[in-house]
């Protein structure tokens, strides 16, 4: 037990984590050379969205050898919408790597996932990484991650970190900048001497609390954890301690152990060892696996609520089931149920209406990434715009999600992009300026953010960064107004042809091509002004054996307006569907008749958290 390490690394996103796994994984030896993953990069990014994104999405397992050490390995996401992925794994490990951008310094998910490990009271080493940028200043950002851990309250051990440079890319790290390494020697010396031995006992019996969940089709579910206590080996008795009190026996059925990225087989394992087993179907994250019921379930770590909602519907559109197989209330519902098994922060429920389902989590990524898996998978779904999650007060009154937003714009864009947040109700609570950047930190409303991405990279031409961590439930700020523009909707059924949306471009900008395959109710392009206007983009110009003035002009159509998941997500209204399909993505009204639509209305319709 004196000889396993186990670690987590965490970071705010793009600092550089699935590269740094990468560099240990290989310099320790775990690859032969003519392996195919001695060449490749970021071998954890497994998912396909992963490797497109360039981001982490699921928090992943890894282990290597250094010396006669055995260290096990956790990559977490980066983004706030994960949050849920780096909590759960936290009551894993015993230390942690925090990787910091020399040129970024901390940002706000730095913040976030340093809270949490203190909080664990993991033991932190920093590593600040790519110190080979041309901007780099790792000096200036060594200071600033001392002033983070002393916003966090930390204790004068914590404050007395180790660190390391290092550039993950090029292979190196250093413990002084003045001297010359080729090697990640001094990183891997500073995780066996700075991070402690797993805070685990040897004895009778064995302990194991759930971390990670995964699923195989042959052995069933597969829980992933830390042993706290006592050895366990395949073909034990064991019990799985429910959180609500109730207890299910069975019986190891197998053991993993990692090496490199593989898992392999054991037949025992012991205290402080990172390891998955399985033999229980009705696991959940958080429970306790044990020999026996009265050895008690260990202490159950919550997870942050979530902040949004979307609702997820069966296609009823005309087109349905042309695209894609699973279109099923049934199927739906399965996928949403299997998805929760692994994803914590995702919270789902049926409604009255048997065709919908309600999808609550940390942020619209989360479920736009969702969305994407699924049509990916073969679904066809319907999604609706974010909505806010509120709560009620001890008085009665009705508390909303405020969040912490960090901005970093150029100095020229400040006018227009501060007018957007004071239209957003966000409230400036610091600014800096540092040569022709500006910094802004402000508390806004979840609502007030959704949406401000897209803005955000127009206003500043691509220049601006930003990034947010919840708050508090605060007072309810009042109406923020949602897209100013309205929607051009289909009156007919039909293909979109070139002659009819000449006429229609003139009223906006389109979002469909000719040949497109339309029905009524569709949006087919955004309006000018701020009401709905319905079109007819299906009309065919009617021929006859007169010989018209006009003929012969070219149709000369503008580009269509195309949106990506997330940006339609954001775009939609409160009336409004993304129909997301494996070949389409569509914008539809909720109620595709003309006249439900105008008795509905739009009313404003709050969702309240349940406690």
């Amino acid at each position: 037990m004196q000889h396993i390490r186990n670690i987590a690394i965490i970071a705010h996103v793009d600092h550089g984590k699935t590269t740094l796994v990468d560099c240990l994984l290989k310099q320790s030896g775990t690859f032969r050379a003519n392996q195919h993953e001695s060449t490749e990069e970021r071998l954890m990014d497994s998912m396909d969205l992963e490797k497109e994104k360039g981001i982490t999405i699921r928090a992943k397992n890894a282990a290597f050898k250094y010396k006669n050490y055995h260290v096990n390995i956790v990559d977490t996401p980066g983004h706030a919408d994960f949050g849920g992925e780096v909590e759960r794994i936290m009551n894993m490990i015993d230390g942690v790597l925090l990787v910091v951008d020399a040129a970024e310094g901390p940002q706000a998910q730095t913040r976030f996932v340093l809270r949490k490990a203190l909080e664990a009271g993991a033991k932190p080493i920093v590593v600040i990484n790519k110190i080979d940028r041309e901007n780099a200043n790792p000096k200036k950002v060594l200071d600033q991650v001392f002033e983070l851990f002393l916003s966090l309250n930390a204790t004068a051990e914590q404050l007395d970190f180790p660190y390391i440079y290092c550039s993950a890319k090029a292979g190196y790290a250093k413990t002084d900048l003045e001297h010359v390494t080729g090697t990640m020697e001094p990183l891997f010396e500073a995780i066996v001497k700075h991070i402690p031995p797993p805070r685990a006992k040897a004895g009778e019996g064995f302990q194991v609390l759930v971390a990670n969940l995964d699923y195989s089709d042959y052995l069933g579910r597969i829980a992933f954890g830390k042993i706290v206590e006592g050895k366990v080996r395949v073909g034990d008795p064991a019990v799985c301690l429910h959180g609500n009190g109730s207890v299910s026996s069975g019986k190891i059925t197998m053991i993993y152990h990692f090496e490199g990225l593989k898992r392999i087989e054991m037949q025992e394992a012991h205290a402080g060892d990172i390891i998955g087993i399985t033999g229980f179907e009705d696991v959940f994250i958080g429970e306790t696996i044990a020999d026996k019921a009265e050895r008690g379930a260990l202490p159950y770590i919550p997870i942050d609520p979530p902040t949004i909602q979307m609702e997820f519907a069966v296609n009823d559109g005309p087109l349905a089931g042309q695209d894609g197989k699973l279109v099923t209330a049934r199927h739906i519902w399965e996928r949403l149920v299997k998805e929760t098994r692994t994803n914590v922060a995702l919270k789902i429920k049926q409604t009255s209406d048997s065709k919908v389902f309600e999808v609550a989590g940390r942020g619209e990524m989360q479920i736009a990434i969702l969305v994407e898996q699924m049509r990916r998978e073969g679904y066809e779904v319907l999604v609706s715009r974010p909505e806010v999650l509120w709560k009620k007060g001890p008085n009665g009154d009705l508390l909303e999600p405020l969040e912490k937003l960090f901005l970093e714009i150029p100095q020229d864009c400040m006018g227009p992009i501060m007018e957007n947040l004071a239209f957003r109700k966000a409230e400036i609570t610091a600014m800096n300026h540092h040569g022709d950047q500006v910094t802004i930190e402000a508390i806004i409303p979840m609502r007030g953010l959704i949406g401000f991405e897209t803005d955000l990279v127009n206003q500043t031409r691509g220049m601006g960064v930003m990034s947010h961590l919840f708050h508090e439930y605060g007072a309810d700020r009042g109406e923020i107004a949602a897209r100013k523009n309205g929607s051009l909707v289909s009156i007919e059924d039909g293909e979109a042809t070139a002659y009819a949306l000449d006429s229609v471009q003139e009223r906006g900008r389109l979002m469909v091509v000719p040949g497109d395959k339309i029905y009524a109710g569709m949006i087919v392009g955004e309006n000018a002004r701020d009401q709905d206007l319905p079109v007819n983009p299906c009309k065919v110009k009617k021929l006859t054996n007169m010989r018209s003035q006009g003929e012969g002009k070219g149709i000369q159509l503008n580009a269509p307006l195309v949106l990506s998941l997330e940006r339609a997500l954001e775009y939609i209204g409160p009336d409004e569907y993304v129909e997301a399909t494996p070949k389409h993505l569509r914008l539809r009204k909720k109620l595709l008749n003309e006249n439900d639509r105008k008795k509905a209305g739009k009313s404003r319709v709050l969702k309240l958290v349940e406690e």
